[in-house]
């Protein structure tokens, strides 16, 4: 058993708060990581508040994290002590229908099919004060030390920067991969990302490297244009600065509508304008955005009726484990910037200050190191 720090949500709402914790060691399967560093995600806020399904407290959150592996359970055979790793929040057991679908990113190991609060066995690795502390989407990032199922575990090339490849494991892939693999841009398309956060910056980046012609970013916090102008963005525009809907806006600018549209805020009402400002026949709109859980959205149908797309993406449409060891690489040879999104870097005790700059929109994404 490890005695080591961690940051424990006690209760919803709450602030966390930073205690020693004992990890168990990895059973069989398992592995035992030691992490460097870890990345605050918008959806560790809405573990915090209460609106994500299915989560149990108390809990350590965090799930954008890279470290090394400390020790690993019997069986285990794709990975050994020192090598450099990412944990994944969402598995890729190799064996359900999902991972045997070669167009299929899922696995039904994940959390929207069983909660992912124990480890598969049902039990938990981790404890404080004599009391049993759940796992979040079993990684628990926000830990010194995290134990994770093999198959939720890439190993990645020894040269990574593990402090700034930690964004990999959630807000990078999911946006970067939300245009690249969910949408499948084209070359000279046009597209529009409603919000400027980690992720709705990192679709940016995806459309400009798949070649999109015209990339419209849309967000009420008008902080943020330089830095999508910077990671690609050709117009920038906030939805305040006009008396007309913003699809109304978008359809204007662009003759018809957009190719593509995302949406990366998490609200009801950015989807549907979202959904409209895309293109009326072949227009794809892909749904990034987290809406608090029991969420429901009415829209009119013939939005659709006219061959318009509603999609979904979970990490981007990325194989996680078969595909990070690759996107790493990728970035090791700079096909694109993924540290420009790094705004803050924090030691890991003040993790409640990184809160607090994400909560007050003045921070793309907040690092902590351990």
């Amino acid at each position: 058993v490890i005695r080591c720090r961690a940051a424990v949500a006690w209760a919803q709402g709450k602030p966390l708060s930073v205690e020693e914790v004992e990890v168990a060691p990895p059973k069989a399967r398992e592995v035992r990581i030691k992490l460097v560093a870890t990345g605050i995600c918008r959806t560790d806020e809405h573990l915090l508040q209460g609106c994500f399904p299915n989560a149990e407290f108390p809990v350590i959150p965090g799930h954008e994290g890279a470290g090394i592996v400390e020790s690993v359970g019997e069986g285990v055979t794709s990975m050994n002590p020192g090598d450099k790793v990412i944990p994944l929040c969402l598995p890729q057991c190799g064996e359900c229908s999902f991972c045997r679908n070669p167009e299929s990113n899922y696995c039904q190991k994940s959390h929207f099919c069983e909660p992912q609060n124990l480890l598969p066995d049902k039990t938990s690795r981790f404890s404080c004060k004599g009391k049993q502390i759940h796992h979040f989407l079993w990684v628990s990032t926000f830990a010194e030390y995290t134990v994770v199922p093999e198959y939720a575990v890439a190993k990645i090339d020894a040269a990574a920067p593990l402090d700034k490849v930690c964004l990999f494991g959630c807000g990078f892939s999911t946006g970067y991969g939300a245009a690249i693999n969910t949408a499948k841009v084209k070359p000279g398309s046009t597209c529009a990302i409603f919000g400027l956060g980690g992720i709705g910056l990192s679709v940016v980046m995806g459309c400009k490297a798949a070649g999109a012609s015209r990339i419209i970013a849309v967000d009420i916090n008008k902080g943020k244009f330089a830095k999508a102008k910077e990671l690609g963005a050709t117009d920038c525009i906030n939805p305040r600065d006009f008396k007309k809907p913003i699809q109304e806006v978008l359809t204007e600018m662009t003759g018809q509508g957009v190719d593509y549209s995302f949406e990366a805020v998490g609200h009801a009402d950015t989807m549907i304008a979202a959904l409209a400002s895309c293109n009326m026949s072949t227009g794809v709109f892909v749904m990034v955005g987290e809406l608090d859980s029991g969420s429901e959205i009415s829209i009119d149908p013939t939005l659709l009726l006219t061959g318009r797309t509603w999609k979904g993406t979970v990490l981007g449409g990325w194989k996680m484990r078969q595909c990070m060891p690759k996107l790493v690489s990728s970035y090791l040879e700079k096909n694109f910037n993924s540290d420009l999104l790094i705004t803050h870097t924090l030691p890991f005790a003040e993790v409640n200050e990184g809160f607090e700059l994400l909560r007050a929109g003045k921070s793309i994404r907040t690092v902590l190191l351990f």
